[in-house]
């Protein structure tokens, strides 16, 4: 291996785009090109490599390695909870009847096409016993917190208290709002409500 920290960076970055190519392509069943990023050589200035070298290495235990092999099933677990409560944080207040449908359809929709078989099966019985409530941003951020806290306990987890989970899982910080959800416009139809 190289003395240049950056090689090593530039040939990660090239085996993880691969890699979504080659998944994504499978996804999606587009025919793959054979990948010309394997080999890749970078060529760097050695005041480069010298800033990089004199950068502080992470100490912190519990910093994450990147990984190039396919997510666990824990990863997608925390990545899709992460993306769930997100939008229960930015949920409106006052939500229209199309946005109160949508979240409905989303966890329907999760529920049926969840890449771990055996999860989508247990949110499916989830959702049976505890249906979304979407009456408010309170109301889908509590619902989500309860129902997150129910996996949990049958994954042997703690749970969290939901009295914090506004804390935890507040809004975007965004300028002008821009990061609120807007609801009522759609792509595919000209309804509106």
């Amino acid at each position: 291996m190289s003395d240049n920290p950056l090689e090593a960076i530039c040939s990660t970055i090239g085996r993880i785009s691969v890699s979504l190519q080659t998944n994504l392509s499978k996804f999606i069943s587009i025919p793959q090109k054979p990948s010309t990023l394997t080999n890749v050589n970078v060529s760097v200035s050695p005041s480069i490599v010298a800033a990089v070298s004199s950068l502080p290495q992470s100490t912190n235990p519990h910093t994450k390695q990147i990984s190039t092999g396919p997510v666990s099933r824990e990863e997608l677990g925390r990545a899709t909870w992460t993306f769930i409560h997100t939008l229960g944080a930015q949920y409106p207040e006052n939500p229209t009847r199309q946005q109160k449908k949508d979240v409905k359809e989303l966890m329907a929709i999760i529920s049926r096409i969840y890449p771990c078989k055996e999860c989508a099966d247990h949110f499916k019985e989830v959702l049976r016993s505890n249906p979304v409530q979407t009456g408010s941003q309170g109301e889908f951020s509590q619902w989500l917190c309860r129902v997150h806290n129910v996996v949990n306990r049958s994954l042997g987890k703690p749970t969290f208290p939901c009295e914090r989970v506004d804390a935890r899982w507040g809004k975007l910080d965004c300028e002008h709002r821009v990061c609120d959800l807007q609801g009522s416009m759609t792509l595919f139809s000209t309804r509106t409500d």
